[in-house]
């Protein structure tokens, strides 16, 4: 009987553990529009502090700084032609390369402060990246890693945004890091390395930046404000500013330019849609807390928001001015920096380590 008793509570205990175990939350058909297919571990990059429970992270995932998980990730950056992906642990003070199909680690990249955006030239071979805490942009060889340059820019260099036309790479940098009550978009040339404009911004907190393709404006994320900047680029000047509506701590922004929509993700679960020619208010869709990366796919009419709560939220746009969620999918706790590879037809998600697990990025096969 004793033997009965215990083959029981096990079972009852295995059901508890199935039952609560993350899984895709479906809104539309049984097939998930994400589907886990292989994880790269990043076996180098742990945690030298405890893990942090639910409670904690919940109270950092609404603020424009999401502290609370040592070596969170920035954003993730491919390379398809030598099959790299370029991942940003910012307390380690490296960029790390990995085979982007294989997940096998390949360098390294040593002498960076906070990095924060990658951007890979693959017609010259270049590497940039922006470091935070040095407040300057680094260039470095492609083949070898070497460092070529330094510009010299403001602390918190950060987002950016890279104009394929003039090669010219757009910044976001200063603000309270450089104990400034504004923030610059430095504006510098990939191909000569010199910086050639600087736009005033007035908020002393910008996050990610748009850039229009097929039009010269670019949309900037004045954090402070609560506030979409709408920058000309022909005339290097701040076009207008449209506020956001209950949608605070904005931090990611896309667009569908075919339909003239804007899209607006805040850090406390909300996304605004925006006319993107009026900046009119359309709507307000729910989203998961602790956004940082938001992107539209115009060929499947699909939008990505990764963040910081653990899960990938994907709408589908219908038409204009109608989105159904299609599913949650659960990543992991500050899993907030997400990559959708059309090539590969795969999405990225960075996942920071937790207590004794190394990091790791999950690839998604896109259904």
């Amino acid at each position: 009987m004793r033997f009965v008793r215990w083959n029981l509570v096990w079972f009852a205990a295995l059901v508890v553990m199935v039952w609560f175990a993350p899984r895709p939350q479906l809104f539309a058909g049984d097939t998930p529009p994400l589907k886990l297919v292989r994880k790269i571990e990043l076996t180098d990059i742990r945690s030298g502090e405890p893990d942090v429970s639910a409670d904690q992270l919940a109270k950092n995932l609404t603020t424009t700084r999401m502290v609370g998980v040592q070596n969170h990730f920035d954003h993730l950056t491919p390379d398809l032609k030598h099959d790299r992906l370029f991942v940003v642990p910012e307390d380690n003070k490296s960029i790390e390369v990995y085979n982007i199909r294989t997940g096998k680690f390949i360098y390294s990249i040593k002498g960076i402060g906070v990095g924060h955006s990658v951007v890979y030239r693959a017609d010259i071979d270049r590497i940039f990246v922006t470091d935070g805490s040095d407040g300057d942009l680094k260039i470095f060889d492609g083949a070898s890693y070497k460092l070529l340059q330094k510009v010299k820019l403001l602390a918190d260099a950060d987002a950016t945004g890279y104009d394929p036309d003039t090669h010219n790479l757009y910044i976001a940098d200063g603000g309270l890091d450089a104990k400034l009550d504004h923030g610059f978009l430095e504006i510098v040339n990939t191909d000569t390395g010199k910086q050639v404009g600087q736009i005033k911004i007035d908020s002393n907190r910008l996050e990610a930046m748009y850039m229009e393709k097929a039009g010269h404006r670019l949309f900037l994320n004045m954090t402070e404000k609560n506030s979409i900047g709408v920058i000309d680029r022909s005339k290097q000047a701040v076009a207008a500013v449209w506020p956001l509506t209950d949608c605070k701590v904005n931090a990611s922004v896309a667009m569908d330019e075919k339909n003239h929509r804007l899209f607006a993700a805040c850090r406390d679960g909300h996304m605004n849609i925006l006319d993107s020619d009026t900046g009119k208010f359309l709507q307000n869709l729910p989203i998961s807390t602790g956004v940082d990366d938001l992107l539209f796919d115009p060929a499947s009419r699909r939008i990505y928001v990764a963040a910081g709560e653990g899960f990938v939220n994907v709408y589908e746009e219908t038409d204009a001015d109608h989105y159904k969620e299609i599913g949650k999918i659960p990543t992991g706790p500050l899993g907030k920096t997400g990559l959708l590879v059309p090539a590969l037809k795969e999405y990225f998600v960075a996942v920071p380590p937790h207590g004794s697990a190394c990091a790791e990025v999950l690839v998604f096969a896109v259904q």
